[in-house]
């Protein structure tokens, strides 16, 4: 590589790092970003409408639209969710989008290089120095007077560079992505099924996301001894979908909280679910992961201006301000309603519920607590109090 010196390092080219590349190429600054090649992240690959407003993603990346949602609980009963307010969620391949952003970053001006993240070190002036190995195993490096580490869940770049700050809870994800049957009952290609049910998932739960021609069909669990390969198969029979062909199998783990820290102090950050925002409960990434990116960015944006590292934390501060709330109440909600099929059962009859089905809706779609309707929220807390309490009886006996 040359001598220059980068402003800005990023490892890892998932929506986290190839949105940090863009944003900071896009301002004028000089950026590596290093990506392995032929890494999929196991992804239902769901994205809300504000992602696809914020980030300008083009229609043509949208392998589907739904329009509702269908909970399964472990009794087999099923609720629909309709989304009324006329909006959909989109669906991509990451495969596909994935790459689409870091080309974009490219074009923006960012250096697209293609290795393996090897160690971190710093050279005689305190630049960071990367060292990665490309496809052939040779050794090569760079300077950058900071780094962004997005490189996963297991980020190589946090264990190098950034103090130990305890292990965040994990979930381990797991998805088989299948070709769509001409004629199938149980595939709708307008709406995405979430199973509820133990012998699927003991704490998380499986999904089957239509993709167009492609059907994603997974699930997660941070149980090691859970078999999530035979957790699939035996979803992929319930739904009529065992024989169907399949194109490729993806594994990886989900963090299921933000690391309480994201920088070092002085040159490097992390992003994306190396920071670990993965919302619990739900699973969602994509959105918090490019919206972490766009703060990395940010954030070292203003460090380069400044020269003060302490500027890193911003990234952080930001986040947890506007979603660690939600967060909170997503993870008190899987921590409560997934620990047994008895709770599942409860679970999937409060989303019966108009009032819950809105407030869900309006929430994920816009990425934020609503709090206009107080009253909604006021009928939600008894409803769901009464469900806590075995007041309100759930079918089957539950």
């Amino acid at each position: 590589m040359s001598n220059d010196i980068f402003d800005v390092i990023v490892v890892g080219g998932g929506p986290a790092g190839a949105t940090a590349a863009h944003d900071l190429a896009r301002a004028g600054r000089k950026v590596m970003l290093l990506d392995r090649a032929g890494r999929i992240k196991p992804c239902g690959g769901a994205i809300p409408p504000r992602l696809i407003r914020d980030f300008d993603i083009p229609d043509h990346l949208l392998k589907a639209k739904i329009r509702s949602a269908r909970m399964v609980a472990p009794s087999g009963t099923s609720v629909d969710m309709p989304i009324d307010t006329g909006g959909f969620v989109g669906m991509v391949d990451r495969d596909e989008f994935d790459e689409w952003l870091r080309e974009r970053a490219a074009t923006a001006g960012a250096k697209r290089v293609t290795g393996t993240f090897d160690h971190f070190d710093r050279d005689a002036n305190g630049h960071c120095l990367i060292t990665w190995r490309d496809k052939f195993g040779k050794e090569e490096s760079a300077q950058a007077r900071l780094v962004i580490g997005a490189d996963g869940a297991n980020s190589a770049v946090a264990r190098a560079a950034l103090p130990p700050s305890g292990r965040a809870p994990f979930v381990f994800a797991y998805h088989e992505i299948v070709r769509t049957p001409q004629q199938s009952e149980a595939i709708a290609p307008n709406r995405c099924d979430v199973y509820y049910q133990g012998k699927i998932s003991p704490d998380f739960y499986g999904w089957v996301f239509p993709h167009g021609d492609t059907i994603s069909i997974g699930t997660g669990s941070a149980h090691k001894g859970f078999s999530l390969r035979n957790a699939v198969a035996e979803l992929r029979k319930d739904v009529g979908l065992e024989d169907a062909p399949t194109c490729r199998r993806e594994g990886a783990p989900l963090p299921l909280y933000p690391a309480k820290k994201w920088d070092n102090g002085r040159d490097v950050l992390v992003t994306g679910d190396a920071a670990g925002v993965v919302a619990p409960a739900s699973g969602e990434g994509i959105y918090y992961a490019m919206l972490s990116g766009r703060l990395a960015g940010e954030a070292c944006m203003e460090t380069l201006r400044t020269g003060d590292g302490r500027a890193l934390a911003g990234a952080r501060k930001k986040f947890m301000r506007d979603h660690g709330r939600i967060f909170l109440v997503l993870w008190v909600m899987q921590t409560f309603w997934y620990r047994s099929d008895r709770f599942r059962e409860r679970f999937v009859k409060i989303c019966r519920d108009p009032d819950v089905q809105r407030l869900t809706w309006e929430s994920y779609m816009n990425k934020a607590l609503v709090k206009t309707d107080v009253m909604a929220h006021i009928r939600v807390f008894f409803k769901d109090l009464g469900h806590i309490l075995g007041l309100v009886r759930s079918p089957h006996g539950s």
